[in-house]
């Protein structure tokens, strides 16, 4: 006896999968910490004002965004990271270099 094929195609049966991924994803990104760059995006936008990165640093961790996970200089790994994004991304870089040592939102 030959056996019959489900009548659901494949496009109703991944419909349901992307469905319950989305929904892990939202929950997952929900609970989720902010990075060292994308909080220092944050609070530079907030403030609208040019800070250097140990200004950056503090504030993140006055808010509640993001703390040092023991580090001995998180403004020095801040200040590489961002230095590092506007060079590779140039201007769709969320951040600009308006005078020597600070960082501002771009």
């Amino acid at each position: 006896m030959a056996t019959k094929k489900s009548s659901k195609t494949t496009t109703e049966s991944t419909k349901g999968t992307k469905q319950a991924k989305k929904t892990k994803q939202a929950t997952a990104d929900a609970g989720k910490k902010l990075s060292a760059l994308d909080a220092a995006a944050k609070v530079l936008g907030e403030t609208r004002l040019a800070m250097t990165c140990r200004e950056i640093v503090e504030a993140m961790a006055a808010k509640g965004y993001w703390t040092s996970p023991g580090g001995a200089t998180p403004w020095s790994t801040l200040n590489a990271a961002i230095a590092r994004e506007i060079a590779l991304k140039g201007k769709e870089s969320r951040f600009a270099k308006p005078e020597c040592g600070k960082f501002a939102r771009a």
